[in-house]
């Protein structure tokens, strides 16, 4: 199962290269430590409301295209997982025998 915060540092990640922008830049933009952004890029560290705020303030990139991003990432996931066959365990039959007379 990956975890929200691993989707939200891949969005974020992805928004700051696309950018063409370092992660110093970035850090310097939202106030953020440098080592700190970096941890919730790699889905280290759950990020506080404020900080996705201030992150994405930073990168331009409006907090609900992040969520919907995010969103869109996790129902694929979960439809691939619902998708796939679970194995049920099977007891063996067992006959019924009449009673002995």
């Amino acid at each position: 199962m990956v975890l929200l915060r691993t989707h939200v540092g891949d969005v974020i990640r992805e928004s700051r290269k696309d950018q063409g922008r370092t992660l110093r830049d970035v850090s310097a933009s939202a106030r953020v430590s440098l080592g700190y952004l970096s941890e919730v890029e790699r889905g280290e560290k759950e990020a506080s409301s404020e900080l996705l705020a201030a992150i994405c303030e930073a990168l331009e990139l409006p907090l609900s295209r992040l969520f919907a991003e995010v969103s869109t990432r996790y129902a694929s996931l979960e439809h691939e997982s619902l998708a796939t066959p679970v194995a049920l365990p099977v007891r063996p039959r067992v006959e019924a025998q009449a009673p002995a007379a």
